[in-house]
């Protein structure tokens, strides 16, 4: 009888430790997990609204594109008579700011200081109007206008960030 006991403590030992080990298991992975703030589209529509108000303060007409850490679109709003040519402009600052983490500005000012090679970088758009989104240090999308002079673009997108207080 005591024999038996002594099995069953000891099945009744392991199987606790197997479960304990099987319950743990799921935390160990999870700390393996990066957690990550992303851009909702209501968060999106809330900076393109901040956007357009800001560019029609100043009456222009603008092309204003939300995009996620991967540069990948949220959200686009074209107002009306923006010229065409500056859609797919605002989409590019956007995805530039994205990827590159960093305002379009920076790499226009690094051209303008003669670093040519900069335009050989893969989807980099070397004029100011793409700002990143940046939230807790990290870049989680950016915001890219066109449709006026690039400064006047990077105020509206500026807007547009400024409206998520994300910095």
């Amino acid at each position: 009888m005591n024999a038996n006991r002594d099995r069953f403590g000891r099945m009744t030992k392991a199987l606790s430790l197997t479960l304990a080990l099987m319950c743990a298991a799921p935390l160990t992975v999870r700390g393996q997990l990066i957690d990550t703030k992303v851009v909702s589209l209501e968060a999106a529509k809330t900076m393109v609204a901040a956007a357009e108000a800001e560019a029609k303060k100043h009456s222009w007409n603008m092309a204003i594109a939300i995009v996620d850490a991967s540069g990948n679109l949220i959200l686009f709003h074209r107002m009306d008579d923006v010229q065409t040519g500056s859609l797919d402009v605002a989409i590019e600052k956007a995805r530039t700011a994205a990827k590159f983490r960093r305002p379009t500005q920076a790499f226009a000012d690094a051209v303008k200081s003669g670093n040519l090679g900069i335009l050989s970088f893969p989807g980099a758009a070397a004029v100011a109007g793409g700002i990143p989104i940046t939230v807790d240090g990290k870049v989680i999308g950016a915001v890219g206008c066109s449709g006026m002079a690039s400064d006047q673009d990077a105020v509206v997108a500026q807007a547009g960030v400024d409206a998520l207080g994300a910095h």
